[in-house]
């Protein structure tokens, strides 16, 4: 089994989790806020759905490519980039939004109100020396 293996196999106990519970997941996630990020492979055309922390932003939904820290941005980060309009389920919803890189003081603005809701992303952004990019979710028709 490779690393890859054993992310894809949290991630689905995830996803399984959140579907059967309407949105809600226990154990590191309990009581946040959670998405499954519905989204294709830029390279490889593969179907792919990744659970994700989400902030509440008015009519917006702002998730992180944290990736915990690690050096280089999420797979899903580089799937949003090539195709941005991209499906999220939210709760037992399933809603189609367009994905948008903040950047500049309003990816500051927004990073400094993330890091005020959930400080573990302060210590992931410790970890690496890239800047952890922070996309907002638009829903549209």
């Amino acid at each position: 089994m490779t690393e890859l293996d054993g992310v894809n196999d949290w991630n689905k106990q995830i996803i399984a989790e959140f579907r059967a519970n309407g949105g809600k997941v226990g154990g590191p996630f309990e009581g946040a806020t959670m998405l499954l990020l519905h989204h294709v492979g830029a390279r490889s055309g593969t179907e792919r759905v990744t659970p994700l922390v989400y902030f509440p932003d008015g009519d917006r939904m702002v998730i992180v490519a944290s990736a915990a820290g690690a050096p280089k941005n999420p797979d899903w980060y580089h799937n949003i980039k090539a195709r941005s309009r991209v499906e999220v389920e939210v709760g037992t919803d399933k809603v189609a939004v367009e994905a948008q890189e903040l950047v500049d003081s309003a990816r500051d603005e927004k990073w400094v109100e993330i890091m005020a809701a959930a400080p573990g992303f302060a210590e992931y952004q410790e970890k690496t020396s890239r800047v952890i990019p922070v996309i907002a979710l638009q829903r549209v028709a």
